[in-house]
């Protein structure tokens, strides 16, 4: 990988006003004296100043350390600020709903966690300061997520036509309070809010782990406090199918759990939309020896047959489990997206004759809707917008059209700048979602800032982030889309906090498309999310983004998918009474050696940052640092794997010298080999207990086996990076195949032998 050219195309986006100062932060590093980056930070200072168009009242809050996510629609600054000090009530209206209540509930307990406060919940106005929470004088008919928001010295009024849009005011006036010193207080301003966006979904991939509960809840917390409001949760086998409880996962969430999740959302104005794969990403069901007869074909475990009546049988059976398990909710996706094998039966390769691959597809999603959609559930489906004219299988045939109603999710690069395809969709009657571009998705972290392109080949190209806020910013509150979603695709098994930026972003631009520009964003968002102290974290992402790369190019782990693995060589190992060798590692390996080197002083300077942050004072989600340090440690590993290896020929290129001067000093450098290689078996060993220990506090030990239930692992054809093996040695299973033990083991056996040949006596 040619970073610096990846920092010159990042560069490039820092002109066009995206990511401003993050150049800079990429060369600031800790041991550049403290003249040199004032000097830095002060240039940066400079560039960061306001540029054309930007909104004067948001530089104001920033500048103030207010950092609002969604950024509101219109915000009028004003004198008087609010003191958060002394008795406070909170004021609801007489008639408040349980929904008001929670909210104001909520906002008590913010107050008595972050400033000791103990506000007065109350339905009458007192004298004195108070936060009033009404849905009066509002005209009933109002967008029920709109609200106004007004700071005085007195008073602050929260007002909504809808228990969404107060509770959504109350998040904003969360995010607004702040802590200088020893005066807390709110700034005084007036807000008016709405989305443009009316549903703002998140995708919460689970397929290869189980998150606890408690984290599921706290993840729920997380993002209603960003005013998404929809979850759309891709369990797969991490819920126990009443109907079919041998699919359910050991440890996986019951019925019971389910449900009691659902209405725990629901709280925080969050709908669960479950999503139980259909047609293809079935392995979870089809592994299964009693379910295998209804593969499309025997040989894979990937996909149902659309025409056989056992899948419809078995499906509705899951999919009426998890309309039960998500009470209330409006939605259900079928998935069924990457149907590789469609039509390769035999039975529908007849049926492909009479009415196209396109048409066998939708006889599939019109049989599910019209078993759902009578249930109260609207079907989603990973279907294009026009996708059946303009798609993967695309037919003139108008007659092979989807049921009408289902609702579209997938992404669409056929589509044009004034989405003809989406709004055609539309007008023929079908619900369109937004389709958040697929970040791409590598082994350990995201390619926020920068990627590589599907060959791995030198260039770069844009990151997630900057791809993402183009489409968002582009595409919506034009009043095409019904909603967004976000994916999180569970592929390569990253921790779920490393998603929380992407997330972030589709709940930033979905409420509001217009504001603010991403080089804002990106610095609100670490200041919002982590606290106003958090130090370098462009920088960390930045280097975790590249050191992401490295660690899927390194040991050829970017062909995996293909089913390429086993590249990487091992230096020779000894042999014969003149020690012969072969002498190719460090040739051929020359250049990875460099980059491994540079990687490790990065990884270094990662872990400072995280270690510095973790210890810092009144900062929120640090647990995202112990997760931040795992993957830097497991870099790291890498780069000194590469880094010992070379250390190894040569030890061994020296025992070769020595053997014709000194069979002791040849022992010694055979003495040396071992070592390298043990301590780097050793160093794996940490590395991943330690990763596993750190992710384990938000997770089910992967693949868990209980007394009850033995995990079944089988991999699918798609060969999902964190399905490689059923537990966490995933991570290492590339190490794995070098066979380092065996290797330690013949090196062992040939220093008995050299050691019984030349050094004991007789």
């Amino acid at each position: 990988m040619k970073t610096d050219n990846a920092v010159q195309k990042y560069y490039r986006s820092v002109k066009r006003g995206i990511g401003r100062g993050s150049f800079f932060l990429v060369f600031c590093k800790q041991k550049q004296k403290n003249v040199f980056r004032n000097m830095l930070f002060l240039l940066f200072f400079c560039l960061s100043m306001p540029i054309a168009g930007v909104n004067a009242q948001q530089t104001a809050l920033s500048q103030a350390g207010i950092h609002l996510i969604p950024y509101p629609k219109q915000v009028s600054l004003a004198a008087d600020s609010f003191l958060l000090e002394g008795s406070l009530a909170i004021v609801l209206d007489k008639n408040a709903s349980a929904s008001d209540k929670f909210a104001a509930a909520e906002l008590s307990q913010y107050l008595a966690d972050a400033f000791a406060i103990a506000a007065d919940i109350r339905q009458t106005l007192p004298p004195g300061k108070s936060i009033v929470l009404t849905r009066k004088g509002v005209d009933g008919k109002a967008d029920k997520e709109r609200y106004t928001l007004k700071v005085g010295a007195d008073r602050i009024l929260v007002r909504s036509a809808g228990e969404a849009g107060l509770f959504y005011g109350v998040q904003t006036l969360i995010q607004l309070m702040q802590k200088d010193g020893a005066r807390n207080y709110v700034r005084g301003m007036d807000i008016i809010d709405w989305p443009d966006t009316k549903v703002r979904a998140i995708h919460y991939d689970t397929k290869h782990h189980q998150d606890t509960r408690a984290y599921v809840e706290s993840f729920i917390k997380d993002l209603a406090r960003y005013k998404v409001n929809m979850l759309v949760w891709e369990w797969e086998d991490k819920f126990e199918y009443p109907s079919h409880p041998e699919i359910g996962a050991p440890g996986a969430f019951t019925m019971q759990e389910m449900q009691e999740i659902t209405r725990y959302a629901k709280k925080f104005h969050i709908q669960i939309t479950p999503l139980v794969q259909g047609l293809g990403h079935a392995s979870f069901i089809l592994k299964w020896p009693q379910h295998a007869p209804l593969r499309e074909i025997a040989a894979s475990n990937f996909e149902f047959c659309p025409l056989k009546e056992g899948t419809y049988t078995l499906l509705f059976d899951l999919w009426e489990d998890a309309i039960k398990a998500t009470p209330g909710s409006a939605y259900i996706h079928i998935g069924s997206d990457e149907t590789y094998e469609l039509g390769l039966c035999a039975q529908c390769r007849e049926k492909e004759k009479e009415i196209s691959k396109t048409g066998i597809y939708h006889i599939f999603t019109a049989r599910a809707a019209k078993r759902l959609q009578p249930k109260g559930r609207q079907v989603m489906v990973w279907e294009r917008p026009m996708g059946w004219v303009m798609g993967e299988h695309k037919t003139a045939d108008k007659d092979f059209a989807p049921q009408k109603g289902i609702v579209l999710t997938e992404s669409y690069e056929y589509e044009t700048p004034d989405l003809k395809y989406a709004r055609e969709a539309k007008v023929k009657g079908y619900p369109v979602f937004g389709y958040d571009p697929n970040p791409g998705v590598e082994p350990l972290f995201l390619p926020y800032f920068f990627r590589k392109p599907r060959d791995f080949a030198a260039e770069t190209i844009i990151g997630s982030l900057e791809n993402s806020y183009n489409y968002l910013t582009a595409h919506l509150g034009k009043g095409v889309y019904d909603g967004v979603i976000s994916t999180s695709w569970d592929d390569a098994g990253l921790h779920n906090q490393v998603w929380m930026l992407r997330f972030v972003t589709a709940a930033a631009y979905s409420w509001n498309a217009s504001a603010p520009s991403l080089r804002e964003f990106t610095s609100s968002y670490f200041k919002n999310y982590y606290g106003n102290n958090v130090q370098d974290m462009e920088r960390l992402f930045l280097l975790l983004n590249e050191g992401a790369i490295y660690y899927m190019e390194a040991l050829e782990r970017h062909v995996w998918h293909d089913k390429e693995i086993g590249k990487t060589h091992i230096p020779d190992l000894p042999r014969g009474d003149a020690l012969e060798y072969n002498p190719f590692w460090n040739k051929e390996y020359s250049a990875q050696v460099k980059k491994s080197r540079e990687m490790f002083s990065k990884m270094d300077e990662a872990l400072r940052i995280c270690r510095t942050n973790a210890a810092g004072n009144n900062l929120k989600n640090q647990y995202d640092f112990e997760i931040f340090q795992t993957v830097a440690e497991l870099i790291k590993h890498t780069a000194q794997t590469f880094m010992d290896f070379s250390e190894w020929e040569y030890a061994i290129a020296e025992a070769h010298r020595q053997r014709i001067l000194d069979h002791q000093q040849t022992y010694i450098n055979l003495e040396k080999a071992e070592k390298i290689i043990q301590n780097q078996l050793t160093r794996r060993a940490e590395t991943l207990q330690r990763l596993e220990a750190i992710w384990s506090k938000t997770r089910l030990p992967k693949g868990l086996s209980t007394n009850n239930k033995k995990y079944f692992f089988e991999q699918d054809r798609t060969v999902h990076f964190a399905n490689r093996a059923p537990d966490m040695s995933y991570l290492i299973i590339d190490e794995q195949k070098l066979d380092l033990e065996g290797c330690l083991l013949k090196l062992r056996q040939y220093m008995d032998f050299y050691r019984n040949r030349f050094l004991e006596t007789k």
